[in-house]
């Protein structure tokens, strides 16, 4: 047993579990289902808590993306709640004003928020609780306050620039003109009003009221062309998801617009290796699942958009064949394939599972860290639009009323067709490669929940203008590969124990014997708990 762990245990119970980066969330949900409430209830209650206390990596100004397992229809639900470019917004115009890509901050990445009529969505059909109960602990703690955590007051530390551009961003996040300190009480009274306006009026008044309004203001303020009738237009849509077998497990993800489909790529090809034999942490297993990865996110850029506007070869992709033709380009001794750029994001994931059996996998995010940077009605718009590129050739090319390649893959693992793990992360475009880590450590490795959340990680990109990518190790993996991956033609750095660039994930199993077993990241700081 490799010997890894912070000490903290994998969390058991029978009745029902929540795991999310913040404890106050994690709280948030749990009580929502002692109190009676299934796991989409919880899940909802959770993610509006994140919205207040974790306001770097999600707000009701983001997108979210659903993936449950709801038992009175005996099914796997997928619910694609992403946001669309304006309708009035081309590639052209932002090549015209001197852009090369989609710039992050302000309002050209801002596309429609899709969260809460994601949430509304999945409520009428699974849920059992009004959205406006279920945001009742979201508006107290942003009407009364929460202590800044550490991650909270350095993140807001790093875009002290971005905030001062705005008057309404530095009032909700530099109460009297500086960073609060970690302890401090934060609160956030514009945000709470935009919340009890969305609990009074339901997801009418977000896209087709004054919320929505204010919205369109701040960003014309700004420049750009965001109009009432795009937010009026927006729907959440349920989808198929996608799947693909693993040795003995069957894994779920979201088909695109989505990456899903790269993480299961992604695993078809480390599939046909000796995983186990090989060993985990070992340099030669990190060296094939770095060279796979290349492999898959090559396929991800050439022929990843949206559906509605690009045909996606999804079966191609998956099939089984394909991955061993792609397996057989990797040179087992040297980094030999090109890889291709990443780009950072923040997101959170989270997972619920109650006593009924139905499970929850749930992501939400802003993109970048504060999204936009920009505040409207209280809350901060998302950045996902600076997915698009703005190369014509693209099948990612941004384009009129279109939803940008996305990075939020909700997941689970089937056995017998029935959810065996409930499982997500943040990571932005890395997580298909945590969700590799996560399925092997589980699978290959039989890792208790803990143990595989908390296993040293790696991630891979290439930064804006270099040529190579760079390997990330964390400190305990290095020791063990760093030399081996240097010489076989990796450029490998370490990074600090727990960083965040490794993403924050949850996961719960789901036990034949009716226990739940749950664990939460310590790179982020929530929890696990259950009942």
């Amino acid at each position: 047993m490799v010997d890894f762990v912070t000490g903290r245990p994998t969390t058991l119970a029978t009745e029902g579990m929540v795991a999310t980066p913040h404890y106050l969330a994690t709280v948030a949900g749990l009580r929502v289902l002692q109190e009676g409430g299934n796991a989409v209830d919880a899940a909802i209650a959770a993610n509006a808590v994140l919205a207040v206390v974790y306001p770097h990596m999600c707000g009701i100004g983001g997108d979210a993306f659903f993936l449950i397992w709801e038992p009175r229809e005996q099914r796997l639900l997928a619910l694609n709640g992403s946001g669309r470019a304006p309708r009035s917004l081309t590639a052209e115009d932002l090549r015209s004003r001197g852009y090369r890509t989609v710039p992050p901050k302000g309002p050209w990445g801002v596309t429609v928020p899709g969260a809460v009529d994601a949430w509304a969505t999945v409520l009428e059909r699974c849920g059992t609780r009004s959205l406006g109960e279920l945001l009742q602990p979201a508006i107290r703690y942003a009407e009364q306050g929460f202590p800044v955590s550490r991650q909270l007051a350095a993140a807001i530390a790093q875009e002290v620039e971005t905030f001062r551009r705005q008057p309404a961003a530095a009032a909700r996040f530099l109460p009297g003109g500086r960073v609060p300190s970690p302890g401090t009480v934060l609160r956030q009274p514009a945000l709470a009003e935009t919340l009890r306006s969305i609990a009074e009026g339901g997801q009418d008044v977000f896209y087709r009221g004054p919320i929505a309004q204010e919205i369109v203001t701040v960003i014309r303020e700004q420049g750009g062309v965001m109009s009432t009738d795009d937010l009026a237009a927006h729907r959440s849509e349920w989808t198929e998801p996608l799947r693909t077998t693993y040795r003995t497990v069957e894994v779920v993800e979201l088909p695109p617009n989505t990456q899903g489909v790269t993480a299961l790529e992604l695993l078809n090809i480390v599939e046909g290796f000796p995983v186990t034999d090989l060993g985990w942490g070992s340099p030669q297993l990190l060296h094939l699942m770095l060279e796979a990865k290349k492999l898959a996110f090559a396929d991800r850029d050439r022929y990843l958009g949206d559906p509605a506007f690009v045909t996606v070869p999804v079966h191609r992709l998956l099939d089984k064949s394909y991955a061993a033709e792609l397996r057989s380009r990797i040179d087992p001794d040297r980094a030999a394939i090109p890889p291709a750029p990443n780009w950072e994001s923040d997101t959170i994931a989270l997972c619920v599972v109650d006593r009924e059996g139905r499970a929850v996998s749930l992501i939400q995010s802003l993109y970048n860290s504060f999204g936009s940077g920009l505040v409207a009605a209280g809350m901060v718009l998302h950045n996902r639009g600076a997915c698009f590129v703005l190369d014509e050739r693209s099948p990612n090319v941004l384009e009129p009323g279109k939803r940008p390649l996305h990075t939020l893959i909700p997941a689970m693992l089937l056995q017998d067709g029935r959810p065996w793990a409930v499982f997500g992360t943040m990571g932005g475009h890395s997580q298909p490669v945590i969700h590799l880590q996560l399925v092997t450590g589980i699978v290959d490795f039989g890792f208790e929940p803990q143990q595989a959340i908390e296993a040293p990680r790696w991630v891979s990109r290439r930064e804006p203008g270099e040529e190579h990518e760079t390997v990330y190790l964390e400190p305990l993996l290095a020791e063990r590969a760093r030399a081996e991956l240097v010489r076989r033609g990796h450029r490998v750095e370490v990074t600090e124990p727990w960083a965040s660039l490794m993403g924050h994930a949850h996961l719960i199993l789901i036990g034949d014997d009716g226990v739940l077993r749950g664990a939460s990241d310590p790179r982020a700081e929530g929890c696990a708990l259950g009942w």
